[in-house]
């Protein structure tokens, strides 16, 4: 079998299956386990999976900067940041993290809402000062371009002083068995400090991060209060994401 084959075989496995074990596509191959992980690193360095102990899983589109995110799954996003924005209660404190989904919770928020917001993301700040009654708290730390949000661990040292009723987690990709995860290792470490603040954390997945993962890990899903997922998403999904212990809803 010619290499070309054997990576189109290898990301069709990914697709239909959510993962791939090293040792099985050698055996199912007739090839070793060293050209296996060979087609899997080079699969890996251009972007099209994400190398685990053993095998890999489907890597996450959602890795893109601010602005390339902008252009994907709008439709979805406006959904999902109505939800979301729906699920927030006057006089609570809210963690906002940053990224497009946050700017459509907020821009979706009721007119009258009195609450807290808490983000680290400078334009989720802009886009909440156009509501009168919500009050913004802005957590500093050293801009990260790539994502246009805060961190650093004068931002982590400060989030331990909160107590939040919801926290908004952002993340590039949801698998039930990686769990939750980003693409950088700053902005994990300032999602898992947010996490432990908040009474609930809930996430807003758009169809690109479903069954995909990233190269840093954030939390289980049976951490989270709520997956929150596009209309349109398979039950067969819905199921997988269930059975990983987590409550999943609907946008």
């Amino acid at each position: 079998m010619l290499t070309v084959q054997r990576k189109q075989l290898i990301l069709a496995r990914l697709s239909s299956e959510g993962q791939v074990i090293a040792k099985d596509l050698a055996r199912e191959f007739e090839t070793s386990e060293d050209t296996i992980r060979r087609d899997l690193r080079e699969l890996a360095q251009s972007g099209k999976l994400q190398r685990v102990h053993g095998g890999a899983l489907p890597s996450s589109s959602a890795v893109g900067d601010l602005r390339a995110r902008e252009q994907v799954s709008i439709e979805d996003k406006i959904e999902l940041g109505r939800t979301g924005a729906a699920m927030i209660r006057p006089g609570q404190v809210v963690i906002l993290d940053g990224g497009t989904t946050s700017i459509q919770v907020v821009r979706h928020l009721a007119p009258n809402l009195r609450a807290t917001i808490v983000t680290h993301s400078p334009n989720v700040a802009v886009e909440a000062a156009a509501h009168l009654h919500v009050d913004i708290i802005v957590l500093g730390g050293r801009l990260f371009r790539h994502s246009m949000v805060n961190v650093g661990a004068a931002l982590i040292e400060a989030a331990s002083r909160l107590r939040a009723d919801l926290y908004f987690m952002g993340v590039t990709g949801v698998h039930p068995d990686a769990g939750l995860s980003t693409g950088d290792a700053e902005e994990a470490a300032v999602k898992r400090a947010l996490h432990e603040r908040a009474a609930e954390t809930i996430v807003l997945a758009s169809a690109e991060k479903l069954m995909a993962a990233s190269a840093f890990a954030i939390a289980s899903l049976n951490e989270l209060s709520m997956l929150v997922v596009p209309a349109n998403t398979p039950e067969r999904m819905l199921r997988t994401f269930r059975a990983a212990g987590v409550k999943v809803r609907r946008a």
